[in-house]
């Protein structure tokens, strides 16, 4: 079943979209991670990746594509992995550049956080950046996240030295932020 939005809908990966995958990670504008990498990320890879996947649910990982609801495009993948049940994951966002600035990648963002907190009960969701890239570090400030870890100049790219990020949202935080929704789990505090 599908995260729907008012923006975007977040669906399950099809064939199909590999090529558009491959794509957007060997991009290093669209991927915000937080090294260098060759940009050697091909369709077969995603493929096999996708195709290795059991049709029975994997609860330490989710990968969803990000479509307009408007117009159906893809526009980019959104993901959670290193799940530990009711504890803790990471999420991972990559949006096509034509998409930047529409609100797709907050609301894919919100879509699944409130997945993550509401549904499967996580306490803290954590995600890595870096400093040299100022959309996902403001995207990630907006939803609430603070940064936990900080390593100094520990990425060089495209000739700069940047601070590696580790950010992170408590489930407290998460729903401070949303008075609407009720945190039907007990505090550990």
């Amino acid at each position: 079943m599908p995260l729907e939005g008012e923006l975007v809908i977040l669906r399950e990966e099809h064939p199909e979209d590999m090529v558009r995958l491959a794509a957007l990670r060997n991009d290093l504008e669209t991927q915000a991670w937080s090294k260098s990498l060759p940009p050697d990320y091909t369709e077969n890879m995603y493929m096999k990746r996708f195709q290795g996947r059991e049709f029975s649910y994997d609860p330490k990982e989710g990968r969803f594509i990000i479509i307009s609801r408007e117009t159906g495009e893809f526009a980019g993948s959104i993901s959670y992995t290193g799940l530990h049940p009711r504890w803790a994951a990471t999420i991972g966002l990559m949006v096509d550049k034509k998409f930047w600035g529409t609100g797709f990648a907050a609301e894919a963002q919100e879509l699944l956080l409130k997945f993550l907190f509401t549904e499967l009960g996580l306490r803290v969701v954590r995600l890595f950046t870096h400093s040299g890239n100022p959309r996902a570090v403001g995207l990630a400030k907006k939803a609430g996240f603070q940064i936990g870890i900080r390593q100094r100049q520990a990425i060089f790219k495209n000739g700069e030295l940047y601070d590696n990020l580790s950010m992170d949202l408590l489930r407290e935080e998460y729903f401070a932020r949303h008075p609407q929704l009720v945190d039907n789990l007990p505090s550990l505090a």
